[in-house]
């Protein structure tokens, strides 16, 4: 008869190797948690960046110049405090395949974060220009209206032209601001109506008009409207600017005595486009072909620089009644008989410039 086994343990006695195994791995998992630190720290920055918590600030203008990169975008972004870090941009911009970016003007918000910030910029700028010279018509001005994102060329020019924006040199009966809208070059906010634009060019025009003293035309014959019509042929007309009282005085000897005012340029608008005229041109019915109607056409012909209007109301105190190009200057010859008129045409023909 054998003894019987001994009672075992109900279970194994923890070693110290598996002790040794466990702290093994609390470490590992420690060192992991530590390397990881650092990326979760840097994607929670990312985010912050992309979409800071809180409210956003004033709002600021933001030049971008044409041809600035991403990198020198951000910086700009970074300094006038839109954004808060100009690597987060960069880093967005590259993952996002944003870009590239428009140059221009845009009107941003501080504090408003990366991701807000390209989402202005894909639109374009927010603030643009409108570059309005001397000698523009009312449709070349809204053609020129029509090229800015949101607005038609053919809003403007119905609205120009109905009357509902007037200029205080518009005389009644007178529907069109041809003439009467001031040329410069203008900031545009997007988002600004056909209306709003008309309006800011209509009372420019009228400040103008008030400096050099439009209203006070009572000694020359003429009404404001009709020194303003005058000035906008010598707009036309002069190259260069010792020229237009010269040309000024040549309107008003030829309304005095009775003589057509034979201005090429009120036949080119009554034809429109820019090619030279032809002799069809000269025989057009229109009460702008100045060539077949005596006396002052109807209304302005294109937009007058603040000198040709200054000469409208101060014209030379000369006789001549004639005037040609006689260099490639722009200079013209003037003259008071025809005779002499015609001697200077010869000249002018043997020069090539006729």
């Amino acid at each position: 008869m054998t003894e019987p086994p001994p009672e075992l343990p109900e279970g194994p006695a923890p070693t110290a190797g598996r002790r040794r195994r466990r702290h093994r791995g609390l470490l590992v998992l420690l060192v992991l948690l530590m390397l990881a630190a650092p990326f979760a720290a840097a994607g929670g920055w990312f985010w912050w960046q992309l979409d800071p918590p809180g409210g956003r600030g004033g709002g600021v203008t933001v030049d971008i110049p044409s041809g600035t990169g991403v990198t020198g975008i951000g910086d700009r972004l970074h300094a006038t405090g839109v954004i808060g870090s100009s690597l987060a941009f960069r880093v967005y911009v590259g993952v996002s395949g944003g870009g590239p970016y428009r140059a221009g003007r845009y009107k941003l918000q501080r504090h408003m974060g990366v991701r807000a910030a390209t989402s202005a910029l894909e639109k374009g700028p927010s603030i643009l220009k409108l570059a309005l010279p001397p000698g523009l018509s009312l449709e070349q001005i809204a053609a020129r209206v029509g090229q800015l994102p949101g607005l038609r060329a053919d809003r403007f020019l119905a609205l120009a032209r109905s009357g509902t924006v007037r200029s205080k040199y518009e005389p009644a009966g007178v529907d069109s601001v041809e003439g009467l809208t001031y040329p410069d070059t203008y900031v545009v906010e997007r988002g600004e109506s056909e209306a709003r634009i008309l309006r800011t060019l209509v009372a420019r025009f009228d400040e103008m008009g008030d400096r050099v003293g439009l209203a006070n035309t009572a000694p020359l014959g003429v009404s404001p409207y009709q020194a303003v019509v005058i000035g906008s042929m010598i707009q036309a007309e002069a190259k260069l600017d010792v020229d237009r009282p010269l040309i000024a005085a040549v309107v008003y000897n030829r309304i005095r005595a009775g003589m057509a005012l034979q201005i090429d340029a009120t036949v080119k608008y009554a034809r429109g486009g820019d090619a030279p005229l032809t002799t069809d041109d000269f025989a057009l019915d229109s009460p702008y072909n100045t060539y077949k109607v005596k006396g002052l056409p109807p209304t302005p012909i294109m937009t007058v620089a603040e000198v040709s209007l200054r000469a409208a109301l101060a014209p030379a105190n000369v006789p001549f009644r004639f005037y040609v190009l006689i260099d490639k200057s722009g200079k013209h010859a003037f003259a008071t008989t025809y005779e002499q008129h015609l001697q200077n045409v010869a000249e002018a023909r043997k020069k090539g410039l006729l």
